[in-house]
């Protein structure tokens, strides 16, 4: 949404929360209505290109690496051996890239509603996508939802929910039944990590909401991670994880330190100090 600011500037505005955020912008590469929503490209003055999905920043070439390593290595890392790992969502193919990293993983699927986010992120942010063509990559183009539910139990190691806030085509994505579904499909020691908006603004609802539906749905333990966003409303974003048996606050520490391949925000200290809850939260999520 573009506000008051002169037009080269490029604004969200999320009303109800009485946040905004605003980047410069040289000029506007693309724009496209999709069947899903409309998908804008810009060059910013100061972070690169900048995806922005239906008036929301998705990603910049600046910070996006926050949040694609954040959303993945603590759950591989947390995991005893991912080999098959599914990405529902993410179709800017970040995340897919990062799970790539690690040698461990066999197969990875990229499940993603809109096949004209993934074409433009091919064109506009190459490097997310840089691993499109690896032989263990699998993409499918349709509702996450349903393939999950039409997945084979037990078949899966790590399922991670790169999705939109919970709104329209996204909100199934964070229901009891969703989450039901991918513990079905999870193996034994299997994790399923969301991604679950900013801890200032949603602990008490959206998160505190993640949690409820992934116990609900038969998870026996969770566990919220929090981690810097600039671009993202209030600057901080959390990733929420589940697991059937195994709890959640311990991971494979000396793999993670020798881990084979670079990260320019991860490693296994951010990962321990990702893994303390504030206070706030603490209160927000029931926890005391």
């Amino acid at each position: 949404m573009m506000n008051n600011l002169p037009s080269e500037w490029f604004t969200e505005t999320l009303l109800n929360e009485g946040v905004a955020f605003s980047l410069k912008v040289k000029e506007k590469l693309h724009d496209e209505k999709s069947e899903y929503q409309h998908i804008e490209i810009f060059l910013t003055e100061s972070f690169g290109h900048l995806m922005v999905i239906d008036g929301r920043v998705m990603l910049t070439e600046r910070d996006h690496f926050l949040y694609h390593e954040m959303m993945t290595h603590p759950a591989l890392f947390t995991h005893a051996n991912p080999e098959k790992v599914v990405v529902i969502g993410g179709g800017d193919c970040g995340t897919l890239k990062e799970v790539l990293k690690h040698p461990c993983v066999d197969e990875a699927w990229q499940v993603e509603i809109d096949e004209r986010v993934t074409r433009s992120a091919e064109r506009y942010f190459p490097d997310l996508c840089s691993s499109n063509q690896d032989p263990r990559a699998n993409f499918f183009f349709g509702d996450g939802t349903q393939w999950m539910s039409d997945a084979v139990p037990d078949s899966v190691d790590v399922i991670i929910v790169d999705s939109a806030d919970p709104a329209g085509q996204a909100e199934g994505l964070f229901s009891v039944d969703f989450y039901r579904n991918c513990m079905l499909a999870l193996k034994a020691g299997g994790i399923l990590v969301q991604q679950s908006e900013s801890p200032l603004l949603h602990g008490k609802s959206i998160i505190k909401s993640v949690h409820k539906n992934m116990w609900d749905s038969g998870f026996g333990h969770t566990h919220t991670l929090s981690f810097p966003q600039p671009v993202y409303p209030t600057g901080w974003w959390s990733a929420t994880m589940a697991s059937k048996q195994k709890p959640l606050n311990c991971f494979r520490e000396e793999d993670a330190e020798q881990r084979p391949f670079v990260t320019r925000y991860y490693n296994q200290d951010i990962h321990r100090g990702a893994l303390a809850v504030p206070e706030f939260m603490k209160v927000d999520l029931g926890l005391e």
